[in-house]
C-alpha cells in the first residue's frame, strides 16, 4: 500500500511537470493568405515560401516571449486571388485566432478582408496588395511594406514620358481594383505629361482571348500599351500582339507583370522586349540583404521565385520583432509596436506612416533580356 502511494505521488509530481512544462511552451501561427491555386498560384507560392522561411528562421532563434518559450507556425490559406473566398479565409483566420497575418496578394482579396481583420483585431501585413483604397478605411491593423499604385503607376508614366518620349498610349486593365488602380494612375499622370490616351480598353482576370482588343488599340496607332493586370494575361496578349503586327509597340506594366514567368508565358514573343515594368521595392541587388536572402531561398524552393517572397519573409518577421519588443504574442498588446517598428529587414528598413503605409518606398523599372527580368534602376 505504501508503495502504490509512493508510485502514484510520483506519477502526480511528474504529470505536474509535464503540465508546467506545456504552460512554458506556446505555439505562435501566422496567416499566409494567398491564391495558391488556379493561374496566379505560382505567386502564391512564392509568397507562402516567404513566410514559410521567416517561420524557420525564427524558430532556429528558440526565441521566449512572455515568459514561455515560442514555436512559429505558419497557417498558409488559398484565397484563389478571390475576394469571396478571401473574406471566408479571413474569418476562418479570425475564428482560429491567429496571432498576426501576412497576405492578401491581391488588392481585390485584400481590401475586403481588412475590415474582418479590424473586426477581430488581428494585424494584416501584406507585402504585396498595392492599390492605395487598401489604407483609406483607416484601419490600425492594416500595414504594407511595399510601394502602392501611386507610386508605381506615376513612375512608370514618367518614363515613358521622359526617357521613351511617348506620344500616344492604349490602357487596358483587367477591372479588378489592383488593374484599375493602377492603370489610373498611370493614365493620369501620363496626360498630365502631356502623352495622349487614344484607346482605353478592359478585359478580365480570367481572360485569354484579346484579338479583339487589340485589334481596336492598333487601329488607334499607339506608341505604347498599358496593362494593369497580372502575367497570366499579359503573356497571352504579348504573343497576339505578335500575331497582329504590334511587337514594335511598348508595353507597360506595374508589379503584377514583372515576372520571371511573363517570359515563359510569352512563349518567345519578340512582344516582350519592349516590355517595361515597375516593382514596388528596391531590386534584390539594392536591398540591404536582398543577394544572399535570395541564394537561401534558392536552396529551399528552386526554381519558385517570382517577386513578393522577400517581403512576405520581412512582414513574418516583422510581426515577431514586434511580438517581441511588446514581450507579448498577444495582437492587442504587440500591434502599438507595430506602429512603431524601426526594422531592419532584407528589403529595406521598415517604418510606417500613420495610416499604416511604408516610408519611402522604393520603386524599381525593369525591361526583358534573353527572357529575363532586368532591373534598370
Amino acid at each position: 500500500m505504501q508503495m502504490k502511494l509512493k508510485l502514484t505521488v510520483a506519477a502526480a509530481v511528474m504529470a505536474m511537470g509535464g503540465l508546467a512544462f506545456a504552460q512554458g511552451t506556446q505555439t505562435v501561427v501566422i496567416g499566409s493568405v494567398a491564391p495558391m491555386s488556379g493561374p496566379q498560384a505560382h505567386y502564391g507560392t512564392d509568397n507562402a515560401n516567404g513566410v514559410l522561411m521567416a517561420v524557420n528562421d525564427l524558430n532556429k532563434e528558440g526565441l521566449d516571449i512572455g515568459g514561455k518559450k515560442i514555436t512559429f507556425k505558419a497557417d498558409v490559406e488559398d484565397d484563389a486571388a478571390d475576394p469571396k473566398q478571401g473574406t471566408a479565409v479571413a474569418q476562418k483566420l479570425c475564428d482560429s485566432h491567429v496571432n498576426g497575418v501576412v497576405g492578401h496578394l491581391n488588392s481585390g482579396t485584400t481590401i475586403p478582408a481588412s475590415t474582418i481583420y479590424h473586426q477581430c483585431g488581428i494585424p494584416m501585413v501584406t507585402g504585396s496588395a498595392t492599390n492605395p483604397d487598401l489604407m483609406k478605411p483607416g484601419y490600425d491593423t492594416s500595414f504594407r511594406i511595399i510601394a502602392n499604385d501611386n507610386a508605381l503607376g506615376a513612375a512608370l508614366a514618367f518614363y515613358a514620358a521622359d526617357a521613351l518620349h511617348i506620344k500616344k498610349v492604349a490602357v487596358v486593365d483587367d477591372r479588378t481594383a489592383y488593374g484599375q488602380g493602377v492603370a489610373s494612375v498611370f493614365k493620369k499622370t501620363a496626360e498630365e505629361k502631356g502623352i495622349k490616351v487614344v484607346n482605353q480598353q478592359y478585359t478580365t482576370d480570367k481572360a485569354t482571348d484579346f484579338m479583339a482588343i487589340l485589334t481596336a488599340i492598333k487601329a488607334s496607332k499607339p506608341d505604347a500599351i498599358f496593362y494593369g493586370g497580372m502575367d497570366a494575361q499579359a503573356g497571352a496578349m504579348l504573343r497576339q500582339m505578335d500575331q497582329l503586327g504590334m511587337s514594335n509597340i511598348k508595353f507597360f506594366g506595374g508589379d503584377g507583370i514583372c515576372t520571371e514567368e511573363l517570359a515563359k508565358i510569352a512563349s518567345g514573343a519578340k512582344s516582350l522586349g519592349g516590355v517595361v515594368c515597375a516593382k514596388g521595392g528596391a531590386s534584390l541587388a539594392k536591398m540591404p540583404g536582398g543577394l544572399a536572402w535570395k541564394a537561401r531561398y534558392d536552396k529551399l524552393y528552386p526554381g519558385q521565385f517570382q517577386i513578393y517572397s522577400p517581403f512576405t519573409y520581412d512582414a513574418t518577421m516583422l510581426l515577431a520583432d514586434a511580438m517581441k519588443r511588446a514581450n507579448s504574442v498577444d495582437p492587442k498588446v504587440y500591434l502599438p509596436f507595430l506602429h512603431k517598428a524601426d526594422y531592419k529587414g532584407v528589403t529595406s528598413t521598415i517604418q510606417f506612416e500613420p495610416n499604416g503605409e511604408l516610408k519611402n518606398p522604393a520603386v524599381t523599372l525593369s525591361v526583358y533580356k534573353d527572357g529575363k527580368v532586368v532591373e534598370l534602376n
